[in-house]
């Protein structure tokens, strides 16, 4: 039984476990209708256990364009890729595979868009964040990988992480000392008394996963801006809290925008450092299509290496 169930000509899909609430779907599709690409978008709920079993198949699928892939898959999925980008084997997690060459020559290339999400979301938040903020991460899992990248991006020499258990935090860690950024692994439970100490927080936790926490956070966080990677339901109690001590909350679904325009460029076949045709257009009917407000700047473009350096 295919796990898969790829449909006729070019196609994509979200893969992860559940993955029935994922905005993706609509949201690729309507680039493609902008830009009168053929391909169809679909969704795959997968499980750790299955991944290899289910993308075998399509892998070598004349029409597969390409894989979003969230959680819990983002490990397992490197195994998947012939060879990585640089920027990905650098942040050393990815969530994106995508064919790369013709017919024989074909190879899975794997990469990792969820670090422009995070640097373009945060940017979009917090438009006069300061050049070296004062950041942390609530969470140590793969996107907190992701986060403590773009964090560096952003100009953060130092982060605080905060964790329920450090000894799952080992990526965190060592893109930390890859970077040259001084991490500070603090308990989670720690997290809300000290939201003031903070420019810009990411919170890479699940949905509900720190609900209990959030009614703990107090004092003036006017000038704190926060992105959380989770965007259903919204807003989180983690994002009503800040809201009502000052500070400005994206939701995921602002990450969730900005990282697949990095994916459509991989799954029509484009080039990384070129701007999408029509790029404003497609922006646009993005957002619409995921409830977010149009567009009015081009995002940064977050995929060199070289953005990587590290500090110090």
């Amino acid at each position: 039984m295919l796990l898969i169930d790829p449909p006729a000509g070019p196609w994509a899909a979200v893969l992860g476990h559940p993955v029935g609430h994922s905005l993706s779907p609509v949201m690729h599709r309507a680039a493609y209708r902008v830009l009168h690409e053929d391909i169809a978008y679909t969704s795959a709920d997968i499980q750790e256990a299955e991944f290899r079993e289910a993308v075998g198949p399509a892998l070598t699928d004349p029409g597969w364009s390409g894989f979003s892939v969230t959680m819990p898959l983002k490990s397992v999925a490197r195994g998947a890729a012939d060879r990585l980008t640089d920027f990905a084997s650098l942040v050393g997690v990815i969530n994106t595979l995508a064919p790369l060459g013709p017919g024989d020559r074909r190879e899975v290339v794997g990469h990792n868009t969820d670090v422009s999400g995070i640097v373009n979301a945060l940017s979009f938040a917090h438009p006069d964040m300061p050049a070296s903020p004062r950041a942390a991460i609530i969470g140590g899992g793969g996107t907190a990988t992701a986060a403590a990248a773009a964090l560096h991006i952003l100009g953060a020499s130092e982060v605080t992480a905060f964790v329920r258990d450090p000894e799952r935090a080992g990526r965190v860690v060592q893109i930390a000392e890859r970077l040259g950024t001084r991490l500070e692994l603090s308990p989670l439970n720690e997290s809300p008394t000290r939201m003031g100490e903070f420019d810009v927080v990411v919170s890479t936790l699940p949905a509900h996963a720190f609900d209990d926490q959030a009614e703990r956070i107090d004092g003036d966080l006017s000038g704190l801006a926060l992105l959380d990677v989770s965007y259903e339901p919204w807003p989180s109690e983690l994002a009503v809290s800040l809201g009502r001590h000052g500070a400005v909350a994206v939701s995921g679904r602002e990450m969730l925008l900005y990282q697949a325009i990095d994916q459509i460029k991989m799954f029509t076949g484009r080039d990384l450092s070129e701007d999408l045709p029509r790029q404003d257009e497609v922006l646009t009917a993005m957002s619409e299509a995921i409830g977010l407000p149009p567009r009015t700047s081009p995002p940064r473009k977050i995929y060199d290496g070289r953005d990587l350096r590290p500090r110090g």
